[in-house]
């Protein structure tokens, strides 16, 4: 154990993590500074989070940012779960590889590419940019990360409890709405919250299908640290961390749960 830990491993580590939050941990504690200066401690003050939620610009482009993350999660991991459904229960079907390369191109396909085609598809189709068509390119590139994370748990899935349940007669929509989901939901809840990161965070993309009125929270902020970094962004910031921080510990308490539920129904 001595041999691995070693002081240059320790160091690597320390720097590493130091390197990764460090700058997060920064802008949370200037997010509290009593100085407009974001550069200069001026003393602990909360006034800039009362500043925030009176920066009328911020607070309907987080509104917006909310909307389209939570319609466009929710139909990613719809459409995402039945394309992981298709791709390994269904092994062989006509188009089969041109619809794989279509699902999961967008994981290796630049953002700015992909933002440019959705662009041209919506001038092409004379389809007005604004909240939809934002909505419908995050749900385009988070549809395949949700597909990724269900058909992983679907590999390993045991097919004798569905085949138990038919051959007792339950219908194959009930063997999988009663069966199936239950067993991958915690795969589906993990599919719909990355793509409800991803599209929170978006910025790219974002930035070529939005239109009047749909400004979205990372184009605001991008476009206002270009004059400067102002304190309400480093609050905007912090409240950020803090809803994303919180949604990791309560997926992670419900998690452990089940582990623990799922021993104990074993034992």
């Amino acid at each position: 154990m001595s041999g691995r830990w070693t002081s240059f491993n320790i160091a690597s580590v320390v720097f590493g993590f130091a390197f990764l939050y460090l700058p997060i941990v920064l802008l949370i504690i200037y997010s509290f500074n009593e100085s407009r200066l974001v550069t200069v401690w001026g003393g602990f003050s909360t006034k800039w989070y009362g500043e925030l939620f009176r920066n009328q610009g911020l607070i309907d482009a987080a509104w917006v940012t909310i909307r389209v993350a939570l319609l466009s999660a929710t139909v990613a991991t719809l459409l995402g779960t039945l394309a992981a459904v298709s791709l390994v229960r269904h092994s062989r079907f006509f188009g089969r590889t041109l619809f794989t390369g279509m699902v999961f191109a967008p994981l290796v396909m630049p953002e700015v590419i992909t933002g440019l085609s959705l662009l041209l598809l919506f001038v092409a189709v004379d389809f007005a940019r604004g909240f939809w068509t934002v909505t419908l390119a995050h749900i385009t590139f988070s549809m395949c990360f949700v597909a990724v994370v269900v058909q992983s748990r679907l590999i390993s899935f045991d097919r004798s409890l569905e085949e138990a349940a038919m051959d007792l007669g339950c219908p194959p929509f009930q063997t999988f709405m009663r069966i199936t989901l239950p067993i991958i939901f915690p795969a589906v809840i993990s599919g719909w919250m990355l793509a409800f990161t991803l599209s929170l965070d978006d910025l790219v993309i974002a930035s070529f299908t939005s239109g009047p009125g749909a400004t979205t929270l990372p184009m605001k902020i991008y476009s206002q640290v270009r004059l400067g970094v102002t304190p309400e962004i480093n609050a905007v910031c912090t409240i950020l961390i803090g809803l994303v921080t919180t949604g990791v510990i309560i997926a992670a308490l419900v998690n452990k749960r089940r582990v623990v539920r799922e021993s104990a129904s074993r034992t």
